[in-house]
C-alpha cells in the first residue's frame, strides 16, 4: 500500500509541476509547436512520467531535471524574440511552395512534400485548382497560406465602395445555466434584458444549457433537455358582446 500511496503522490505533484511549467511557457507551447518545443516537450513529459512511477529515484532530482529542461525553452524563447537570428535558428523559416501560380519542385523535394501532400492542403484551404494560387508558403508551423490571384480573391465591401459598420461578436449570455454577466456587458444588455427575453418565451434560466445572443438582440437557445418546447403564452380572446 506504501507503494501505491507514494506513486499517487509523485503522479499527483509531477501532474502539478508540469500544469505550471506549461502555463508559464505559454499556450504556444501547445498550439503551434517548433522542433526545439517539440523535443522539450517530449522530454518534459518523460521526466514527469519517470517521477511519477520510480519510487527508488530521488524525487528532487527529478525536480531539477524538470526544471533545467523548462528553463531551456523559456531562456530560448526570451532570446528569439530579441533576435531574428536565432529566431530563425529555432523555429525556422518559412518556404515558398507556389510563386506567381507556379509550383516550386525543388522546394517541395526540399521539405519532402509530395504533390498529393500539397494539394491536400491546398484543398483544406478550400482551392481546388492550383491554377487559382498566386502565391502559397509552407510556414515555420506546418501549416501553408495561400493567397489567391487577385481575380478568384472574394469580394469585400470595400471593393464596392461599401463601409459597413463594426459589429459586436455574438456572446455566450448562459452556460450551464449560469448567467454570464461580462457576455451581456460586452453587448451592451443587463439581467433585466435577458429576464425579459426568456420570459417572452415562457423559460426560465435553469432550463438553458447554453444562450448565445448578438447585438441586435437575437439569441439562439439551447436547452438541458433536448425535447423541451418552451411553453407557448396564449393571449386571451375577448369576443364582441
Amino acid at each position: 500500500m506504501l507503494g501505491w500511496g507514494q506513486i499517487t503522490i509523485r503522479a499527483v505533484g509531477a501532474l502539478i509541476m508540469l500544469f505550471v511549467l506549461t502555463r508559464i511557457l505559454g499556450k504556444k507551447q501547445i498550439s503551434q509547436l517548433t522542433f526545439f518545443e517539440y523535443i522539450t516537450g517530449i522530454v518534459i513529459g518523460d521526466l514527469a512520467g519517470f517521477l511519477s512511477t520510480d519510487v527508488e529515484a530521488d524525487y528532487m532530482h527529478g525536480v531539477i531535471a524538470m526544471i533545467v529542461w523548462f528553463s531551456i525553452p523559456l531562456l530560448a524563447e526570451l532570446l528569439a524574440m530579441k533576435s531574428k537570428v536565432v529566431r530563425n535558428l529555432l523555429e525556422g523559416k518559412g518556404t515558398v511552395f507556389i510563386k506567381s501560380g507556379k509550383v516550386l519542385e525543388r522546394n517541395l523535394r526540399k521539405e519532402r512534400y509530395t504533390t498529393d501532400e500539397l494539394l491536400e492542403q491546398l484543398r483544406t484551404k478550400s482551392v481546388f485548382n492550383p491554377a487559382d494560387v498566386e502565391f502559397a508558403i509552407l510556414e515555420a508551423s506546418g501549416d501553408l497560406s495561400v493567397m489567391l490571384k487577385e481575380e478568384n480573391q472574394p469580394l469585400t465591401p470595400k471593393d464596392i465602395g461599401q463601409h459597413p459598420k463594426r459589429i459586436r461578436p455574438p456572446q455566450a449570455v448562459i452556460m450551464d445555466g449560469t448567467v454570464q454577466d461580462e457576455g451581456l456587458n460586452a453587448l451592451g444588455f443587463n439581467r433585466q434584458w435577458l429576464e425579459q427575453r426568456l420570459q417572452q418565451s415562457g423559460t426560465k434560466v435553469d432550463d438553458v444549457f447554453l444562450a448565445v445572443a448578438d447585438e441586435n438582440g437575437g439569441m439562439y437557445t439551447d436547452f438541458y433537455k433536448d425535447n423541451f418546447k418552451p411553453p407557448v403564452k396564449r393571449r386571451k380572446w375577448r369576443g364582441r358582446n
